[in-house]
């Protein structure tokens, strides 16, 4: 039998429009997805990821297609689904705008798998061979530890700066206003950390990248992880909260592992837009700490902004690129304020009459699909092509590795990349 594996490009992110290979590392969703077959089913695998190769479907006639979406691609994987189907093919559907809305999911697919898929994924295939696939599949007691190795030789590895990704933590207990990982994943869970070692062992690579997406909040699991990735003696870039400042041990040995660079979501520099988001254990303060000890340790920093929050006003895209100079933010991320479906922002503007639209393809966190509270649409659309348009013009990028002096050539690369981003930006929202 013949599955085909299928992650739809998302606006700018399709190949040609945005991020380049120099800044893009290899998704684990189809990977994973692929280890999962059972080996019953003796199946020829194949993996289409939009966001770095363009495919002609006509071309290959798989028995079974499973496609992935977030939000802001589902459009595309529904386009792809209903032409599979068209010509009899079943389609099964996961993903996670499939487990925000499941109901809409299944009218483009033959069976939608929701949240995680460890077990109810091969489950479905065996369903589908025997003639029995079911409607939905939920498992509502997932288990994190035997987890099969992606299956990375199946990835046009030519599209990518690296396909040496891997999770170690799942979920997340922090309760952010429009965040969607507690919309969709319960919990907070994290795999046998004598696995993930073995797991980076066998990837005889010195460059790891870890997708957790908030790894730090178990500061014993993360420890001890930490210490028994210290004699691996690679370098690992990964995802952070600014919680991580208030543990100094943690710090260190996040350095003495090998981190070479984090994604930090500093969301705002406004105190009382925190607040709104539930962001409390930010603060201002503690992002001047945070960025002057990371720096201070070599560590290159991903910051992540968010605008368009109740509390923000048309002041704050200024203060905002004024922070990221001064500080020397070595990669700022710039997105706007986005209510995911079935998220409590989403719930709470929708009540307020705030959502202008539910056409998610709009729902890339690039494009504004509510009216602010504080500001208008235009000014928060103009607001976040200010901000990418000023934190990448070539002054700029100059004034902010002087000021950070971290991994300099690692970061020249990635920022040229980011500037060719911030450039396209205007013409694909």
């Amino acid at each position: 039998m013949k599955i085909l594996f299928v992650m739809p490009r998302l606006g700018l992110y399709k190949k040609g429009r945005g991020f380049r290979k120099n800044l893009t590392y290899a998704p684990l969703t189809l990977t994973t997805l692929a280890s999962l077959v059972p080996k019953e089913l003796n199946a020829e695998m194949r993996i289409i990821d939009e966001g770095v190769e363009e495919c002609n479907y006509d071309s290959f006639n798989p028995d079974i297609v499973c496609l992935t979406g977030i939000t802001g691609h589902i459009l595309r994987s529904y386009e792809i689904a209903d032409s599979f189907r068209k010509r009899g093919i079943n389609v099964i559907m996961g993903g996670v705008h499939a487990t925000l809305m499941p109901e809409e999911a299944k009218q483009h697919a033959d069976s939608v798998v929701t949240g995680y898929a460890y077990r109810t994924f091969p489950q479905a295939l065996m369903d589908w061979r025997n003639g029995t696939l079911k409607e939905y599949y939920k498992d509502d007691n997932p288990c994190f530890e035997g987890i099969p190795t992606p299956r990375r030789d199946l990835l046009n590895k030519k599209g990518y700066i690296s396909i040496n990704t891997t999770q170690a933590v799942f979920g997340c207990p922090c309760n952010c206003e429009f965040c969607v990982i507690n919309a969709t994943k319960s919990g907070y869970h994290h795999r046998p950390i004598s696995e993930i070692i073995a797991e980076i062992k066998a990837m005889r690579s010195k460059l790891i990248f870890f997708l957790d997406p908030s790894p730090i909040e178990d500061k014993n699991y993360t420890k001890e992880l930490y210490r028994q990735m210290i004699p691996l003696k690679i370098n690992w870039m990964g995802l952070s909260t600014s919680r991580i400042i208030d543990d100094g041990e943690l710090l260190s040995l996040a350095h003495q592992s090998g981190c070479a660079g984090l994604l930090i979501g500093f969301e705002s520099v406004s105190e009382k837009s925190l607040k709104k988001m539930n962001k409390n254990f930010n603060s201002l303060e503690k992002h001047h700490r945070l960025v002057k000890e990371l720096h201070n340790r070599k560590i290159p920093i991903m910051g992540c902004f968010v605008f368009g929050s109740d509390e923000d006003e048309n002041t704050v895209f200024k203060e905002t690129v004024d922070f990221c100079l001064k500080t020397g933010i070595d990669l700022p991320r710039f997105t706007v304020y986005t209510p995911f479906p079935t998220t409590t922002l989403f719930d709470r503007l929708k009540e307020e009459g705030r959502i202008i639209t539910t056409n998610w393809s709009k729902y890339n966190c690039q494009n504004v699909v509510f009216e602010p509270k504080k500001m208008t649409v235009k000014e928060l659309e103009d607001g976040l092509e200010y901000a990418w348009r000023e934190c990448y013009k070539i002054k700029n990028i100059i004034k902010r590795l002087s000021n950070s002096r971290t991994r300099l050539l690692w970061m020249i690369v990635a920022n040229l990349g980011y500037r060719f981003y911030s450039l396209e930006h205007a013409k694909y929202k």
